[in-house]
């Protein structure tokens, strides 16, 4: 279920990150859901425990998951919330920035909102 790119330039513990993240947006984990141990997750990866711990770490402080002692790690009630308005906010950030450079080009109003209108369409088309 998850794997890494060693050839990426995205350091291992986020790519762990990403792909729970990913997967608790798509439903494939749901609240409550066990992720695998720190141990089994580092052998099936290949990759130090510790990696994967940073990677749970990170995961936890920005409320996707809970940890329990002797238990482990569980997708948290709020993870679907918690992270879709972290990515919101980062998100709009980053759109803000873009259509200023947009602007900057002279890029029309009607036309970025064409392209999201059409984004909108084929994503919907795709369902």
């Amino acid at each position: 279920m998850y794997q890494i790119d060693n050839q990426s330039r995205q350091a291992v513990y986020e790519q762990i990150v990403r792909q729970v993240e990913k997967y608790v947006l798509t439903g494939v984990l749901n609240s409550g859901d066990k992720l695998p141990s720190v141990r089994s997750m580092s052998i099936e990866l290949n990759v130090n425990p510790n990696t994967v711990q940073r990677a749970y770490t990170e995961l936890e402080r920005s409320g996707v998951i809970v940890t329990a002692p002797g238990r482990g790690a569980f997708v948290s009630e709020n993870g679907v919330s918690a992270l879709k308005e972290r990515r919101t906010s980062m998100y709009f950030a980053d759109l803000k920035r873009l259509v200023a450079e947009l602007m900057l080009c002279r890029v029309e109003k009607d036309r970025l909102i064409t392209i999201i209108n059409d984004q909108y369409t084929e994503d919907e088309e795709n369902d």
